[in-house]
């Protein structure tokens, strides 16, 4: 069998692994969470939220509201080099984000049951 019919039944074949996999899994609660950044945020979302009072002054100063805080963290970006990562119980992420064309920063304390924001500053620019 030549190189060509080869190619075409392993196309082919593949072309109907994924129409199988999209008619599975289309409306399911899927999701690829495994990269770094998606799994902390995951894990973020899964606990209940709270607000500092840090981070709510912030949040009536920038005029933010809880849906907007989630949509910030939900898109947002981990940076794992300033996030504190290290210690036993909780860990406190920093999550980048933009808002109203404002570079944003979320500093997050992560514990076992509960997330606290504990301020929300805008990034100063270098």
């Amino acid at each position: 069998m030549r190189f060509i019919h080869r190619l075409g039944y392993y196309l082919g074949g593949f072309a109907i692994g994924l129409l199988l996999l999209a008619f599975f899994l289309s409306g399911k609660r899927t999701s690829c969470s495994y990269g770094p950044d998606a799994r902390t945020i995951k894990n973020i979302n899964l606990k209940k939220r709270l607000y500092s009072e840090e981070a709510r002054l912030n949040m009536s100063q920038f005029q933010l509201d809880t849906l907007q805080v989630s949509e910030l963290i939900n898109s947002g970006d981990v940076n794992f080099s300033e996030s504190d990562t290290k210690g036993d119980a909780c860990h406190t992420y920093l999550i980048e984000n933009e808002f109203e064309n404002q570079d944003m920063e979320l500093w997050i304390e992560n514990c076992d049951s509960v997330a606290t924001v504990q301020s929300i500053v805008l990034r100063k620019e270098d």
